[in-house]
């Protein structure tokens, strides 16, 4: 299944094979690609242009949103990648909801010949940047402030930096390849733990 906007804009920081995190919005051209593999999920921006203003707005959405879900997995610990870096809570909602307002949306009014009138809503702003911006604010709202928040967790396998929707209760990690990863860490974490105990054990 596709990810939404929103959580596919909080993977964009991960660990790299060989150990360190990488940043898929690391430069404008990176945020340009990564843009383009999400046009189908964020509708109309294949062609936009991107410049740093851009990329910065998009770093700021996403900041606010890690800082969110940490706060949405506690009592358990957030992904351990940005824990020392986080905004402050209230900074991290001041800065999602001022980018969900930046685009104007208007009440439209549909109304068939034969049939029950309906009213949706239609965006009133010209610029495809606003717009861009506003839809993922407005999804991690969307998000944030439903159900499926209940079942955001951080993967804490080795070498991972995601967070992801749990979908059973006894979900751990967000893929198999992360599980497998956190139990061979577990195996070996308590071999070293027992070699250890046995060489400080006095000779009898």
């Amino acid at each position: 299944m596709a990810q939404r906007p929103v959580t596919a804009l909080a993977s964009t920081i991960r660990h790299g094979g060989d150990g360190g995190v990488l940043d898929e919005l690391e430069s404008v051209e990176a945020t340009a690609r990564w843009l383009r593999r999400q046009a189908r999920g964020v509708g109309g921006i294949g062609e936009l242009v991107v410049d740093e203003e851009l990329r910065e707005a998009v770093l700021l959405v996403r900041r606010a949103v890690r800082t969110l879900f940490a706060r949405a997995v506690g009592p358990a610990p957030p992904s351990p990648v940005d824990a020392h870096r986080l905004m402050p809570a209230d900074e991290a909602l001041a800065a999602l909801n001022a980018a969900s307002a930046r685009e104007l949306v208007v009440p439209q009014l549909h109304w068939p010949a034969e049939g029950t009138p309906t009213a949706t809503l239609a965006s009133a702003e010209a610029d495809p940047r606003v717009r861009l911006i506003a839809l993922l604010a407005r999804d991690a709202v969307d998000f944030l402030s439903g159900p499926q928040r209940e079942h955001l967790r951080a993967c804490h396998a080795p070498r991972c930096a995601r967070y992801f929707i749990r979908s059973h209760g006894r979900q751990e990690w967000c893929t198999p390849a992360c599980g497998n990863r956190a139990r061979v860490a577990r195996h070996y974490g308590r071999a070293r733990e027992a070699a250890a105990n046995a060489a400080a054990r006095p000779y009898t």
